[in-house]
């Protein structure tokens, strides 16, 4: 039986190991969008805490009921749809990227590649503060693979396994 990694464990592969007495890193909203190009109304994560370059971060995203998603998913019991939350996993993995390239501000693109494992626990709903705990499993050239977990309070709502292929600026042009 092979066990899903935790969010815990260190990072492995030719991603940075953590260092013992980890220094923790942080961005806020004005510094997430000098990061990664994402805009409201798709901009899923309002800020990133506990940031260890080359290994992990979380996320932070106020669930409110103002968001676009909520007219039609469901207008009497509205629910954070699962595809979003996933999204905003790997929104946060890119912050993650690009402060351990050291390419903030430079138009670095990640683009997601694969998704597995991915399993919905909990609803997240309006009022909710849903913490996006995201690990480095393996960091080499353009394709990195993370596991991610959404938690609100102490419950477990949605985990996943997945990849991204990192675009440099100067590879941009050439993408399809």
């Amino acid at each position: 039986m092979t066990e899903t990694p935790s969010a815990d464990a260190p990072a492995s592969d030719d991603a940075a190991a953590a260092p013992a007495q980890a220094e923790y890193g942080s961005a806020d909203i004005s510094r997430i969008q000098r990061m990664i190009p994402h805009r409201y109304p798709f901009l899923l994560v309002d800020k990133v805490e506990k940031m260890v370059k080359g290994d992990s971060c979380v996320g932070i995203k106020m669930i409110t009921m103002n968001e676009p998603q909520f007219t039609g998913h469901f207008p009497a019991e509205p629910v954070m749809p699962g595809v979003l939350i996933v999204e905003a996993m790997a929104q946060t993995a890119a912050v993650l990227v690009v402060d351990t390239l050291g390419m903030e501000g430079q138009d670095l693109l990640v683009y997601f590649m694969t998704l597995d494992k991915c399993r919905f626990r909990n609803r997240v709903v309006p009022g909710d503060r849903m913490e996006l705990r995201v690990k480095i499993l393996r960091g080499r050239g353009r394709i990195w693979k993370f596991w991610g977990e959404a938690w609100v309070d102490d419950k477990l709502c949605a985990e996943a396994d997945f990849s991204a292929m990192i675009v440099m600026p100067d590879h941009k042009s050439r993408q399809g």
